[in-house]
C-alpha cells in the first residue's frame, strides 16, 4: 500500500509532528482515513516479498539469516509494528512465526481500528515474553533496524542492528 503525505489528514500529521499525539493513536488515525481495501486486497494473494520499506539487498539478507536459523532448528518469529495482514502471507510462505500489530474485525470488515497494542519498542518484549518463556532457550539472536527494536535487541544473547552486530 502507498500512502502519500498529500492525502494525510492535517491534524493526524500536525498532531503526531508536535508530539501532542502517540505514534500509535496517529497510525490507528491514519489506518482508519485511507482505505484497508488495497490490504484486503492482497489477503491470500501468496505475496512472498516483504511488504513495505525493505530494500531488495536487505530482503536477501534477512532471507539467508532465516535460512540458516531455519537449518539449525531455532524458532523463527518475525516482530514487527506492522499490521499482520500486511506480513501473514510473507511469513506463511516462509514458513516463520508472526508477531504483529492486528486491526478490529467487525462483522467481517476491518475497521481500521488497533485490535492490539502497537506493537513497538517494549510492546515487541511483551508480545515475545507472552507467546513464549525465554528460559526454554539456550540462545537468542534479534535483528532489528529501528530505534522501536532496541528494546527486544536487548533481551536477545547476540543482537544485530541494521545488519551490524552490537
Amino acid at each position: 500500500m502507498v500512502l502519500s503525505w498529500r492525502r494525510m489528514p492535517h491534524p493526524v500529521f500536525a498532531g503526531f509532528l508536535l508530539g501532542l499525539m502517540p505514534a500509535w493513536r496517529a497510525k490507528e488515525l491514519m489506518l482508519i482515513f485511507f482505505s484497508v481495501a488495497e490490504t484486503l486486497a492482497h489477503r491470500g494473494t501468496g505475496i512472498e516479498i516483504l511488504p513495505g520499506g525493505v530494500t531488495e539487498d536487505r530482503e536477501e539478507i534477512a532471507r539467508e539469516r532465516m535460512e540458516w536459523h531455519k537449518r539449525r532448528g531455532d524458532t523463527v518469529v518475525v516482530v514487527s509494528a506492522s499490521i499482520d495482514l500486511w506480513l501473514k502471507d510473507w511469513c506463511e510462505a516462509q514458513h516463520v512465526e508472526l508477531i504483529a500489530t492486528k486491526l478490529e474485525e467487525k462483522d467481517g470488515r476491518i475497521s481500521g481500528r488497533l485490535l492490539t497494542k502497537n506493537c513497538n519498542g517494549r510492546e515487541k518484549v511483551r508480545r515475545i515474553e507472552e507467546r513464549f518463556d525465554l528460559s526454554d532457550f539456550d540462545h537468542i539472536y534479534a535483528y532489528g533496524d529501528r530505534p522501536g527494536d532496541r528494546p527486544m535487541l536487548a533481551i536477545a544473547n547476540e543482537r544485530y542492528y541494521r545488519w551490524r552486530r552490537i
